[in-house]
């Protein structure tokens, strides 16, 4: 929910005033941020994605080393990777609001930017519903409200549209590696268990405690996965080219059932996560998207 007061606040030039709304984000901080933003910064790639698909790129004045989608956001001011941002390159660049994709990201940020004037605000999805309100309150941020409303409602076409042809068939067992050496994997708290669900899969560690848990190459095999995913290309470029040993044994290579995504479309929860959750249902149920 949206609270909108009016107060007298100073902005980067010190002679300036300017309204303010009181903004609630992912962390469950009250957040005050100036109505018109003209200056942001973002410290993660899915939030740098999702403000130039909510037609907030002109805007966007610093990102990180990890944002590379679309091709503008290559040309924006570096600074940092998103777990070490520079403080003082954010603070030269003079944004009023600095979008961080998790509260872990908050220490060491707030109090240093708040001191300038500098709003930051969290927005952590851990599913496509997640991502549909960070899209549309970044849009709201931004000014781009009714954008963001229209990508929402084009994305939720999309996904209905898959779920309505998976609907029905047998969901498939599939092992997602994440990496191979060391092999790491997708836990009960991944972003991309939703996106297996929705393709009609269930990941067979979606149980594992965490994010993504580093796990033993003979644990793997013992899941006897009927499919795997290898997220290749994209940022994670030829790191994850083919699957570990001990899988090559598994019913899921046995079958030819090994697909390779574009990475991007899959752990970066902004638009193109919808783009995944194609790729994968296309590739789990060929037969329903004939």
């Amino acid at each position: 929910m949206l609270f909108v007061v009016s107060s007298c606040a100073k902005r980067n030039e010190p002679t300036a005033q300017q309204s303010s709304r009181q903004l609630t984000d992912e962390a469950g901080r009250t957040v005050p941020v100036p109505i018109k933003i003209e200056r942001f910064v973002s410290l993660a790639p899915n939030l740098t994605e999702i403000a130039y698909a909510v037609g907030a790129g002109d805007r966007l004045v610093g990102n990180t080393t990890y944002c590379d989608y679309p091709a503008e956001a290559r040309k924006v001011e570096k600074v940092g990777d998103t777990l070490h941002p520079s403080i003082e390159r954010i603070i030269a660049l003079r944004p009023q609001v600095v979008l961080v994709s998790t509260a872990s990201q908050l220490e060491g940020l707030t109090h240093q930017l708040q001191e300038h004037d500098i709003a930051v605000f969290v927005t952590d999805p851990h599913d496509l519903n997640g991502v549909f309100r960070s899209i549309q309150k970044i849009g709201d941020i931004v000014g781009t409200s009714e954008q963001a409303k229209q990508l929402v409602n084009g994305l939720k076409a999309r996904v209905a549209i898959v779920e309505e042809k998976v609907k029905g068939t047998t969901p498939v067992r599939v092992f997602y590696q994440l990496s191979a050496e060391p092999l790491y994997t997708a836990g009960k708290d991944s972003f991309v268990n939703d996106l297996l669900r929705r393709a009609g899969a269930i990941s067979v560690t979606a149980d594992i405690p965490g994010a993504w848990p580093k796990f033993s190459a003979e644990a793997a095999l013992a899941t006897k996965p009927e499919a795997i995913i290898l997220p290749t290309g994209g940022s994670m470029g030829d790191n994850n080219k083919t699957v570990v040993d001990a899988l090559k044994r598994s019913p899921a290579v046995l079958q030819g059932r090994v697909y390779k995504i574009n990475d991007d479309h899959l752990v970066r929860p902004g638009p193109r996560a919808v783009d995944g959750l194609e790729e994968m249902a296309k590739a789990l149920h060929p037969e329903v998207f004939k």
